[in-house]
């Protein structure tokens, strides 16, 4: 018979003495519960890796663009009729080509300032902004709030039309889409073309609107 292999227990460096049973059973259970840790940590890392991949196919797929170039025209000619009559002057109706888009049109009445209006807002072939108020009956106080208190800079002549013109693109200050305005008067109207759009679509716009500017009794 062989002799019995009664090997000693390993001394373990840190305690410089064999483990006991009960810190054998303790350094068991924290190495699982360690292991426990990182295996729910890795979880947490790959559901967060599939996470942000689905968001990212989903912005992949969904399409993008200018809401403004895929929500539908506003008929602003059909509201405008549909309105006429309704204030001492006939409302105007730019015509512009078709690459001019309105996103708003509505007539403005028992407004705060006791001055109704007709505005239509558009969408330029440049994909800036420019809208076109006709209040009715206004007062200088009124001018003034609708070009953003902003002053005179010069006047321009468009189409036999004279506008007074407000420019405020080279402005520290913020003006919002009043970068550029043009008011006029004719009959009870004062008509104000404003927006952030170029020199050659504000033409293109007051052009559009004098010979129904001159209809309402001339120019000022």
């Amino acid at each position: 018979m062989s002799p019995r292999n009664n090997k000693p227990p390993a001394v373990v460096a840190e305690l410089g003495r064999p483990e006991t049973p009960e810190e054998t059973a303790a350094r068991k259970a924290e190495n699982s519960a360690n292991h426990r840790n990182r295996q729910t940590i890795n979880n947490l890392v790959y559901s967060l890796l599939a996470t942000l991949a689905l968001v990212a196919v989903i912005v992949l797929i969904v399409p993008r663009g200018n809401p403004s170039a895929t929500k539908p025209a506003v008929d602003y000619p059909s509201i405008a009729q549909q309105a006429q009559g309704s204030e001492p002057d006939a409302l105007l109706v730019p015509k512009l080509p078709a690459d001019w888009k309105s996103n708003n049109a509505e007539l403005r009445t028992k407004t705060s300032d006791g001055v109704d209006s007709w505005y239509i807002g558009f969408v330029t072939p440049k994909q800036q902004f420019i809208g076109v108020t006709q209040g009715f009956k206004a007062n200088d106080s009124w001018v003034s709030d609708q070009v953003n208190k902003s002053r005179i800079k010069d006047t321009r002549d468009i189409d036999g039309v004279t506008w007074d013109v407000y420019d405020n693109r080279t402005s520290s200050s913020d003006d919002g889409n009043v970068e550029y305005a043009l008011t006029t008067t004719s009959g009870d109207s004062t008509i104000i073309v404003f927006g952030t759009a170029d020199d050659a679509e504000f033409r293109t716009m007051a052009s559009s609107l004098a010979d129904q500017i001159h209809s309402l009794g001339g120019d000022k």
